[in-house]
């Protein structure tokens, strides 16, 4: 196994996925910010992103018996980045703005909500190649962009805390809540979406309100 942990200096390794993140940070709520500029619905609602924990790239290279002179190549997600919308449809939105941007090159897709995992996992993934500006010269690295709605995102989170948990192996009543969870979240979703218009409208008028409108409650 010691083969696996031949990068000597991780931060210098790191640095181009950190600076990467940074970049598709702002561009990204760059676009959530264009779409308020002109008092429109925004897809994005909001967008974080991180660089993998360097324990948890040891243990993915142990485990998808990735070997170090292919690391960059063979995991996607060392620079991971997340937008989170209100709606099911603003996700193939999102899809489609990212498609027609000449700043990155999609290398695959991967539609979860159409074909959920067993685990009732649901979310839209995209391999990117994205180009970082170096001192040394420029740098093509791979990131990932997963696309889900807040309800989706609210699960994912708290399987992937008791999938840390129980390393993988969930006791089956455990495992057919969360899959009832799954079902529930989207059925939330979908609701929403027969509603959307209604609550896009709303939100317009909620965003334009003057400071005069005080038959408008705040909570």
């Amino acid at each position: 196994m010691g083969g696996f942990y031949m990068v000597e200096d991780w931060q210098h390794f790191l640095l181009p996925y950190q600076q990467a993140v940074n970049e598709l940070k702002v561009k990204l709520r760059g676009i959530r910010k264009q779409y308020q500029d002109e008092t429109q619905h925004s897809p994005i609602e909001f967008v974080t992103g991180r660089v993998k924990p360097v324990d948890s790239i040891k243990e993915k290279m142990i485990r998808r018996h990735v070997q170090e002179d292919r690391l960059e190549q063979d995991m996607q997600d060392i620079a991971g980045l997340r937008i989170m919308c209100q709606f099911v449809e603003d996700i193939y939105q999102v899809v489609d703005l990212l498609r027609q941007r000449s700043d990155m090159t999609i290398l695959e897709e991967r539609d979860y909500i159409s074909n959920a995992k067993p685990s009732g996992y649901r979310s839209y993934h995209i391999v990117i190649e994205y180009l970082v500006q170096l001192i040394s010269g420029e740098k093509k690295i791979l990131a990932e962009i997963q696309v889900r709605t807040l309800a989706m995102n609210f699960w994912a989170t708290i399987e992937h805390s008791l999938n840390y948990k129980y390393q993988g192996e969930f006791p089956e009543e455990l495992s057919a809540r969360l899959q009832r969870a799954a079902e529930a979240a989207f059925k939330l979703d979908n609701e929403m979406s027969e509603i959307r218009e209604e609550i896009q409208e709303a939100q317009t008028m909620f965003s334009n309100r003057t400071p005069g409108d005080q038959n408008i409650p705040d909570r």
